[in-house]
């Protein structure tokens, strides 16, 4: 059975066998950019009294449609930053979701916040475009990659002076994960054949989970009860989108997921 994720996978695999540009050029690019933001430190710092809050700008998904095609990335980064998002996630998937490079770039201009780049980053050279385009962070999807992928993928990050965020599904990944040294590791509790959110996905996967590890949840994450739920099995911070863009009051629905800690 194809998946949302076998069909996105398959474009975006594609698209990087057309690719000609060359990975030497593009991380000698990646490495003359300014500083990068530190992602996982925001997100560290913020948690310490809250649960932290990685805000997503994102137009449409595959599985909802239009979601906020019309919305003005630096417009809404603000009101993320003013409601005290520790994060940004900016989609930059077009065919799918709708999102570009440019609304990257507009979202980080426009506040003093790290951005992750939401992609799937299934070539060696994603990574440096990351950078190159202003990511402070990348997101690596333990399903999309085989071992080596992941392993390689990660360590071109570290070079480069990138975050990653790795996200898991089940406990398999979540060991995967593990071994390649990932130390931001998120959990989807979006099930990858149904896309169905699956709640208690995110509780079971993150009592797995070694010490030292900065935990996210992300999907299904609609108010301050699912905030609070995932604050209290031992999540560090929470990834958002779909009810964030959707809200009448994107600042103050942040404010509202930044649940205290107990």
């Amino acid at each position: 059975m194809s998946t949302y994720l076998d069909r996105i996978l398959d474009q975006h695999r594609a698209d990087a066998a057309a690719d000609t540009d060359l990975i030497e050029d593009l991380l000698d690019e990646a490495r003359a950019q300014p500083p990068a933001r530190g992602f996982r430190t925001a997100l560290a710092d913020a948690s310490r009294a809250s649960l932290a809050v990685i805000a997503e700008v994102k137009r449409r998904s595959p599985s909802k449609g239009d979601l906020a095609v019309d919305l003005d990335p630096a417009e809404l980064a603000a009101s993320y930053a003013g409601g005290g998002a520790a994060a940004l996630s900016v989609l930059t998937d077009g065919p799918w979701f709708g999102g570009s490079a440019a609304d990257l770039g507009r979202a980080r201009e426009a506040v003093d916040l790290p951005v992750l780049r939401k992609d799937f980053t299934v070539d060696a050279r994603d990574v440096p475009r990351a950078r190159i385009m202003g990511a402070d962070a990348i997101l690596l999807i333990v399903a999309a990659l085989d071992q080596l992928e992941l392993v390689d993928f990660h360590a071109i990050a570290g070079e480069l002076d990138l975050d990653v965020l790795v996200e898991v599904h089940d406990e398999h990944e979540l060991e995967r994960a593990v071994a390649v040294g990932a130390d931001v590791i998120g959990v989807n509790q979006r099930d990858l054949v149904t896309f169905e959110v699956d709640t208690d996905r995110a509780a079971r996967v993150a009592a797995a989970m070694p010490d030292g590890v900065l935990r996210v949840a992300e999907s299904g994450i609609r108010g301050p009860e699912d905030a609070r739920r995932l604050a209290d099995v031992g999540f560090d911070a929470v990834l958002v989108g779909e009810s964030l863009v959707t809200a009448g009051d994107p600042s103050g629905s942040v404010a509202g997921l930044r649940v205290p800690r107990r």
